[in-house]
């Protein structure tokens, strides 16, 4: 009784949404136009997605958009993580300072680095004539544009990286440390051998959310570049969105969602076990 209402929530929170949409993605239908009704077509809103080539270069686009953005955020989250984790003065304040970018609107942030990114007046072009290079198009290029998504994605969510690698570092055993330094072990040792192996439970959780965040991103690049140049820059994502509420084909957006969630799951489920494993050894 007292799981009731708990229960509740997650069954019309999660299970009928999801239920729904497994339902949908078997459907042509519109919600543009119900009254035209609906008709079961099985699996053809699948096939058709496997089928098409063109969604296949959006799931590449995709997973090169998730790799870079993930490994950089990482990368610098990891550097700037362990340097919060020693104790020097202003700390505090310039940990706050970093964390703040995540709290901005994502819409906000993309509008934001349109401006900083734009080919004629933008700062970033500003930056680049200034080293002596000729002017970049950042946005009107494929390339260019995923390397400035992926530049923004990161400033917004690197702090998030920031947040969780500082607190899994601050959290290894103060013991352990002093041990380290008696026998000798150098800085680098430490982080490598001491710090992070008994960091990665947390790590591994961070890297997870990242992940998935990353492969739903879709406002960042309806701000900064509308899916362009053409449709170079959609992601499934922005493409499942497109599909959903720019020609409310129901059915077909449902069936995207599905195979995106099993991708998704299927990294994650890979994650988990990985990160069970760590636990068990630990």
């Amino acid at each position: 009784m007292f799981l009731a209402p708990t229960l509740s929530i997650l069954v019309l929170m999660v299970a009928y949404p999801f239920l729904s949409l497994l339902y949908y993605s078997t459907l042509r239908f519109s919600v543009l136009r119900p009254l035209q009704g609906s008709k079961d077509v099985g699996l053809l809103n699948y096939t058709t997605f496997l089928a098409d080539e063109a969604i296949w270069q959006r799931f590449i686009f995709t997973g090169q958009f998730v790799t870079a953005t993930v490994v950089v955020q990482f990368l610098i989250g990891l550097t700037v993580a362990y340097a919060f984790s020693k104790d020097f003065r202003g700390r505090e304040i310039l940990f706050t300072v970093a964390l703040l970018p995540m709290m901005l609107c994502p819409i906000v942030v993309g509008f934001l680095w349109r401006y900083m990114f734009n080919s004629e007046w933008g700062i970033m072009n500003y930056l680049v004539t200034q080293l002596g290079f000729a002017k970049v198009d950042w946005l009107g290029i494929a390339d260019n544009a995923l390397l400035a998504v992926v530049i923004a994605d990161a400033w917004m969510w690197t702090p998030f990286v920031i947040l969780l690698a500082t607190a899994a570092f601050r959290g290894v055993p103060k013991d352990i440390r002093e041990a380290a330094d008696v026998d000798g072990a150098s800085p680098a040792y430490q982080f490598f051998r001491v710090t992070l192996p008994l960091s990665m439970p947390i790590l591994l959780i961070a890297f997870l959310l990242r992940l998935i965040d990353a492969f739903k991103q879709s406002d960042l690049f309806l701000a900064m570049t509308g899916g362009g140049p053409g449709s170079e820059t959609e992601t499934v994502s922005f493409r499942l969105s497109k599909i959903a509420f720019g020609y409310f084909y129901t059915g077909d957006a449902s069936a995207l969602a599905v195979i995106l969630l099993v991708i998704i799951i299927g990294l994650s489920l890979i994650l988990v076990r990985h990160l069970n494993r760590l636990r068990e050894r630990q």
